[in-house]
């Protein structure tokens, strides 16, 4: 059962904050576009040029739609004046609202750049979520894996912890464990039921450079069979098919992350959670 892409599209929050306002506000909107999955990505804490310039080469690499909160009038120049040159939509979401505020209220007082966060139950449970993330990273604290929304069984080198950490940035409680041909996965596993369970895989090409660039860098000499069998595709393609075989006995849906973003994985994911959990509130 594989997951494939439809309705998806970049959206770019920058903030000078943590940008949690910009999110909220996007998720209220898109109640109204069923069916569309945004794709996003967050920019926040932006301090300086430097930092928007990283922004902006993010923007040229996978351009969308661009939504700031940002009061410095040089980063918002720069953010304006780009999106400007490059055809992309961009909108300083609270400006409406500080106008309509300012002229209600009868001031001209200085607007407080960037604001303290809201501690409010939204933070708090993201907060947890990456506490989670964190404490389940790479197969750890198996006898607790009932406590997640969300579970990733991935190959090495497709990008497990990014996403794990990336979907508890928006709140959900997510373990990954790796998938090692011939190595057991926690016994518990096959007997949960609330979390979604996802297989990652990519093709044996892309995994192949991507392991091979990992061992040089880590200073592997591949001297043995197993660190040989690491990087090569036919290994690579019987671990791929082993792992399809194991999703499919258990209905468990695979996504091949090959040239996908983190981001686009996530966003994936998080629809099959919130499509699996429409239809479990259906059948109550």
């Amino acid at each position: 059962m594989s997951a494939s892409a439809h309705s998806f599209f970049h959206v770019h929050l920058v903030s000078d904050s943590t940008g949690e306002g910009l999110r909220q506000l996007l998720d209220k909107a898109l109640l109204f576009f069923a069916g569309h999955q945004p794709i996003v990505h967050m920019h926040t804490l932006l301090r300086s040029a430097t930092d928007m310039q990283q922004v902006l080469e993010r923007l040229e690499e996978e351009p969308g739609l661009v939504l700031h909160g940002l009061s410095d009038k040089r980063l918002r120049h720069m953010l304006e004046a780009f999106c400007a040159e490059q055809g992309l939509a961009c909108m300083a979401v609270l400006d409406p609202l500080v106008e309509m505020l300012s002229a209600w209220l009868n001031t001209n007082e200085n607007i407080v750049r960037s604001p303290r966060p809201a501690l409010d139950e939204h933070y708090f449970a993201r907060m947890r979520a990456l506490d989670f993330a964190m404490m389940h990273d790479d197969g750890q604290n198996a006898e607790t894996l009932e406590e997640a929304d969300i579970i990733l069984i991935g190959l090495s080198r497709t990008s497990k912890t990014p996403t794990s950490i990336y979907l508890a940035n928006q709140g959900y409680r997510t373990a990954n464990i790796p998938f090692i041909a011939g190595q057991a996965l926690p016994e518990g596993l096959f007997h949960l039921k609330e979390p979604l369970i996802v297989g990652l895989i990519a093709t044996s090409q892309a995994l192949s450079g991507l392991r091979s660039s990992r061992l040089q860098d880590i200073g592997a000499q591949q001297r043995q069979g197993q660190v040989r069998d690491y990087a090569e595709r036919r290994a690579i393609a019987a671990e791929i098919r082993e792992l399809r075989k194991l999703c499919e006995r258990h209905g468990w849906p695979v996504i091949d992350v090959t040239r996908r973003a983190v981001e686009e994985t996530a966003a994936m994911i998080i629809k099959l959670f919130e499509q699996r959990r429409q239809k479990a509130r259906a059948t109550e």
